[in-house]
């Protein structure tokens, strides 16, 4: 009976709980009810992490307590089984959950099995088949065989030889496999982190979040690509060492299949000798939590930062700078004439408020009426948080504006000066006057501005320095 029920964890180990469901059924079927085999085969369901195998293991547990009331194994294993079910959808497991956890705190108030049981709502379950939980467990152990030895050479050989006391023990054969890898030369990376990935994974976010905070306030010109893209580059590390764990899995369920048609030797302890004779075998490896309070800190903190760039990110999409609009009568000695009844390139702006524009032509005081004017400026100030660079650099916008650009030389994208933004000019003869004329179109998210001037022979440098110069004389940054 030992052999098959040896042989049915075996297979559960090794991830074959079919095998030994066959094994331990035939085996009470044959030999009459013994507890060993009917918690092996309870376990061999809840190996399947299914709902309906659930069922059957508790049915298979209510069946051997039948015939064993107080076997430590079978109590533990089934309040362990309740405690793991989701209390919404069968709040009477959890119930009798309860009742075979107090029973096993009267009769073996000491014993691993009642620690496994209590933990069970709050750990991994060792023979859950899901991928996270398993990643969970060997990271978790990994983690603490390192930082319990010496060196990572000396934990190696320490879970090496826990793992031959125990051959069918499929966490202890994953520790010692992924010990072996860690400890091997040039992985000392992966070690740390292993041991560190924490703070390192929330040190990577603070890096991010500063990079997402200057993009937003100092340094506008960078794409949000580049924190993208540091974002992947601090992730990479990370490959490496989920292919090394992936791999020591790999060796491990190898190793447990192999282990399955072998006899499990007698355990020895540390130090050799055999566990019969005072010595011991394998530890029994502590719960591992689903959650630890470390966790629960860097997920703080994490969700912290978190908040932290979102506000940052929503208050820089909604702010706009705030500018007073001073509509000269005169300007640079010239006369000036209110065209917003007539002309008002803005009016069709979303936020557009007539109190806060300004639509003016100058001219000399004494010149003719058709004379064509010195200075054409229309500016307009608001909450225009939305404007994207596309609503400068569009072809058809500044044509739109001031009307087709008859016999244009050249239009250019210019810098828009110190208050940041977008600015399109352009160079072209006025049809009407055979005037050499410029007019650049700025915009910012809390203006837009106009100005045509003549040209003369200014280069493109003397054309932007104008139109600022004279962007600045109608649109002042307000007080406060």
């Amino acid at each position: 009976m030992n052999d098959i029920r040896t042989r049915a964890d075996a297979l559960i180990a090794a991830g074959r709980p079919a095998e030994a469901r066959t094994a331990a059924r035939e085996a009470l079927d044959e030999n009459g009810p013994d507890a060993g085999l009917f918690l092996a085969l309870a376990r061999a369901h809840m190996a399947e992490d299914d709902d309906d195998h659930d069922d059957a293991a508790e049915r298979v547990f209510r069946e051997g307590l039948d015939a064993f009331p107080d076997d430590v194994g079978l109590l533990g294993g089934y309040a362990g089984l309740c405690a793991r079910t989701d209390g919404f959808e069968r709040p009477g497991r959890r119930a009798r959950g309860e009742e075979v956890l107090a029973r096993l705190r009267e009769i073996a108030p000491n014993s691993p099995e009642l620690l496994r049981a209590e933990s069970a709502g709050s750990s991994v379950a060792a023979d859950e088949k899901d991928g996270a939980s398993v990643r969970r467990m060997q990271s978790f152990d990994a983690a603490r065989a390192l930082a319990d030895a010496p060196s990572p050479e000396a934990a190696a050989a320490r879970a090496a030889r826990w793992a031959a006391a125990a051959p069918h023990d499929r966490r202890l054969a994953v520790l010692a496999e992924t010990t072996a890898a860690l400890a091997a030369p040039g992985h000392a990376r992966a070690r740390f982190l292993l041991l560190r990935r924490l703070e390192y994974r929330f040190t990577a976010g603070l890096l991010l979040a500063l990079l997402v905070i200057l993009r937003l306030t100092v340094l506008p010109g960078i794409p949000f690509g580049v924190a993208a893209g540091a974002g992947l580059l601090l992730q990479l590390p990370f490959l490496s060492l989920r292919k090394l764990l992936r791999a020591a899995r790999d060796r491990a369920a190898l190793r447990m299949t192999e282990a399955v048609a072998e006899p499990e030797p007698e355990p020895e302890d540390e130090g050799g000798s055999p566990a019969g004779a005072g010595g011991f075998g394998a530890p029994e490896l502590p719960p591992v939590p689903r959650v630890t309070r470390r966790e629960y800190a860097f997920a703080g903190a994490g969700a912290v930062l978190l908040l932290l760039v979102g506000g940052a990110a929503y208050a820089s999409s909604v702010a706009y700078p705030r500018y007073d609009v001073v509509a000269h009568d005169e300007y640079r000695g010239l006369t000036g004439y209110d065209l917003r009844e007539e002309y008002d390139p803005f009016r069709s702006v979303p936020g557009f408020t007539p109190e806060r524009s300004a639509a003016r032509v100058y001219v000399e005081e004494d010149a003719a009426r058709d004379a064509p004017a010195e200075y054409l400026v229309a500016v307009t100030a608001g909450d225009f948080h939305e404007t994207r660079e596309a609503h400068v650099r569009d072809a058809e916008t500044m044509a739109a504006l001031v009307g087709p650009l008859t016999a244009t030389n050249e239009v250019w994208e210019a810098g828009a000066g110190p208050y940041g933004g977008w600015m399109q000019c352009a160079r072209y003869t006025e049809a009407s006057s055979g005037t050499l004329r410029s007019v650049c179109l700025w915009a910012d998210k809390g203006s837009f501005g106009l100005a045509a001037f003549t040209a003369g022979d200014m280069d493109r440098a003397e054309v932007e320095a104008t139109a600022r110069s004279v962007g600045a004389d109608f649109l002042r940054p307000a007080a406060g």
